[in-house]
């Protein structure tokens, strides 16, 4: 996926809310953001890949404020907000009718979960406000390729799960325990170093992701989205020999297709800004479940 106009925009003004939650000194956050500006006007093209500039961006906020995680308290109120929802997205999957319904309720929750993230524009999410969302996941599906994971999963020896966003990855827990039902033995990867409020190692174990997994590894790196090119020799590994990917959220949505791909990829996202949602035909704050092959 390529930027459009608007990404400069957006680009630009997470990095002013990035630069804000990094320091309080008004010079460093006038040196960020001057280079900022410096970054966009030598690398938007209209060849870029937004998860690269936001990667870039989000490098540089942190190089030049000398804070290597400007968004650690929010993850970590993300977890605990996350937590004590979790119980009633379990009551949601628990009372389906079936396996496959089950399963699909499982995918809905874990797409809901994609609006915890911060400083996009126009996107606005509050916590109470999740619950009445899974239960109305069904009606917000704007691409509805869950079957096709659910037919994918059930093949696949070995699943490489994705995850995105602090919080989020707490909703996550119920589709990995889905897809090891499945019979698939399932490793979930995280970040290895603080990306936006992407979840790492320490933010899946807060909500208790490695008593579920199979294995949990992190990325080794700290990109939004997927660059192979950057990532370790373990998580390397396993991206090569798992039978499918799923992979949450519009960074990952917006590399994997840059990628010629050689297994099944789920993509499960919540469109939260209008150039993911004009890539993918959809409006803008829907659910999306795409399968991509």
């Amino acid at each position: 996926m390529k930027v459009e106009v608007e990404c400069a925009t957006c680009v630009l003004h997470r990095g002013h809310m990035e630069i804000l939650e990094a320091t309080s000194d008004k010079a460093v956050q006038f040196r960020a953001m001057t280079a900022l500006m410096r970054l966009l006007s030598r690398d938007f093209k209209p060849t870029a890949v937004p998860a690269r500039l936001g990667t870039k961006r989000d490098r540089l906020v942190k190089r030049v404020s000398g804070n290597p995680d400007p968004y650690e308290k929010k993850k970590w109120l993300s977890n605990k907000r996350a937590l004590e929802i979790l119980p009633q997205a379990k009551k949601f999957v628990a009372s389906a009718s079936s396996p496959e319904a089950r399963f699909r309720r499982a995918c809905l929750c874990s797409i809901v979960g994609n609006i915890i993230e911060f400083d996009i524009p126009a996107h606005e999410f509050k916590f109470e406000d999740i619950g009445k969302l899974i239960q109305q996941a069904e009606n917000d599906l704007a691409i509805d390729e869950i079957s096709k994971v659910h037919d994918a999963a059930k093949q696949a020896r070995e699943i490489l799960y994705l995850t995105d966003n602090a919080g989020e990855i707490a909703f996550d827990t119920i589709l990995v325990r889905e897809l090891k039902n499945l019979g698939a033995y399932v490793t979930v990867a995280v970040k290895g170093k603080p990306i936006i409020n992407d979840a790492m190692l320490l933010d899946a174990k807060a909500v208790g992701m490695h008593e579920v997994a199979d294995d949990l590894i992190s990325n080794g790196t700290d990109t939004v989205g997927l660059f192979p090119q950057e990532c370790s020799k373990l998580f390397l590994s396993r991206y090569r020999s798992a039978d499918l990917v799923v992979a949450k959220g519009m960074g990952y949505a917006e590399t994997l297709t840059e990628i010629k791909l050689k297994v099944p990829h789920a993509l499960l996202l919540r469109s939260k800004c209008q150039p993911v949602a004009n890539y993918f035909v959809a409006s803008k704050g829907k659910n999306i479940a795409k399968m991509l092959t």
